[in-house]
């Protein structure tokens, strides 16, 4: 299918690709906690430690960093649909799994499982919407894209404990395979609107035969690029950073405002929804400017400032919602201009290659973030929690910068090279 046979109306072919790829990008988000929230059951019914529990997270996301990686290469060679397809099914089985485990290995077995149906998401979520979403709509998909991500967040935590209360962790388990089929049927009833054959005018043609996206014969020539490198470890600074927020933040607020605990939580509630208003308006931003990194650099001045005030206690306990809220706003406001970058900075053909291996840094942050947070936290350094986390935002300005600069290099290059 070419433009010219493309449905007519844009708007309504653009809104159902960017609402089936946010749906199935929310049960990825979903799945990151298919086991954190039924802990204090498999711990109870299996009699593992902490440490022991944490593992199975440190499988999933060292696993999905790999596949990630991989997964890129695989769409660009067999296209983005089928890998969807494969890793909704890989989520779904990897809740029977944990459902039917009877020892810790086949948790393990499980939360590996987990990890490769998660790893193809961002290579293929990216692709579809580069590739089916008119250019004028990318910066509002980004937006839905990271949105639909904290929706599933938040909806994991209270689909699995209702019905673990309710009936069993087991039971809850299969639920979530059940959730994860359905949306795979939903898929594959609407597949058209995701045809791999269906390229839009503004999105660059697959390189020749034998040829990359670099124009040598090796595919991985796009990885000698320096600003998929910075891609990557913005990736790395700013996840890393967010799994501190997102682990420790209620015990740290509790301890250095003496705040009830609901409250804490509510706070990191406040984080979560302000995160996400801050993503409407940032894909509105994003949409009307070129120079992506520019909005991340004040956006994150905003936050990690914020971070960093949080961390030295200079305010009330009960402003702790409101500065958190500003935290996740700035956060928010970065993401569609994050993607958009990412998005600049990938030759021609070799977008799915590049989102695999920049998005792996995501993974490697949620991996291990949680080491150095928890051991903070372990030595009743709360605040030290917060500092860090600013510190991290502002260090992650660099970055979006140095590939702000490779992007106009090579933008102000190619039209040097058309002039000519």
């Amino acid at each position: 299918m070419t433009a010219a046979t493309l449905p007519q109306n844009a708007l309504r072919h653009d809104a159902q690709v960017i609402g089936l790829v946010g749906l199935a990008h929310s049960v990825s988000h979903f799945y990151h906690l298919i086991l954190a929230p039924l802990f204090p059951w498999i711990k109870v019914e299996f009699g593992l430690s902490y440490s022991q529990l944490g593992f199975l997270m440190t499988v999933f996301f060292i696993v999905s960093a790999t596949v990630q990686t991989a997964s890129g290469f695989i769409v660009d060679r067999f296209g983005a649909r089928p890998v969807l397809f494969a890793g909704m099914v890989s989520l779904g089985t990897s809740a029977l799994i944990l459902a039917a485990s009877p020892t810790y290995g086949m948790l393990m077995l499980g939360a590996a499982v987990a990890g490769m149906g998660n790893g193809v998401f961002h290579p293929v979520d990216f692709t579809l919407l580069n590739k089916h979403v008119s250019q004028s709509r990318l910066g509002h998909a980004f937006s839905v894209h990271g949105i639909s991500g904290n929706l599933g967040w938040a909806a994991a935590p209270v689909f699995l404990v209702t019905i673990a209360n309710l009936a069993s962790w087991r039971t809850a388990l299969v639920g979530a395979s059940l959730l994860a089929f359905s949306v795979l049927a939903a898929l594959i009833v609407y597949r058209s609107a995701l045809d791999p054959r269906e390229v839009r005018e503004s999105v660059g043609k697959a390189p020749a035969k034998g040829a990359d996206a670099g124009g040598s014969a090796s595919m991985l020539a796009f990885m000698k690029l320096p600003q998929v490198w910075a891609c990557w470890a913005f990736f790395l600074i700013t996840t890393f950073a967010l799994s501190g927020i997102q682990n420790f933040s209620a015990s740290a607020l509790t301890q250095i405002y003496n705040i009830s605990l609901p409250l804490a939580t509510a706070s990191y509630t406040v984080f979560m929804l302000s995160s996400a208003g801050g993503m409407i308006l940032g894909g509105f931003a994003a949409g009307r400017v070129a120079n992506h990194d520019r909005i991340i650099a004040y956006s994150f001045v905003l936050s990690g400032s914020f971070a960093v005030l949080v961390g030295l206690n200079l305010f009330p306990g009960w402003t702790v919602p409101l500065l958190l809220g500003v935290i996740g706003f700035g956060s928010g406001v970065a993401g569609p201009s994050r993607d958009l970058m990412v998005r600049a900075a990938a030759p021609k053909g070799a977008t799915g290659r590049v989102y695999g291996v920049v998005y792996s840094g995501l993974d490697i942050g949620l991996a291990t973030g949680p080491l150095l947070f928890g051991a903070l936290m372990d030595a009743s350094h709360p605040t030290w929690l917060f500092l860090l986390v600013g510190v991290l935002q502002v260090a992650a300005i660099f970055t979006a910068v140095t590939v702000g600069k490779g992007n106009r290099a090579r933008r102000a290059q190619a039209e040097a090279q058309t002039a000519a």
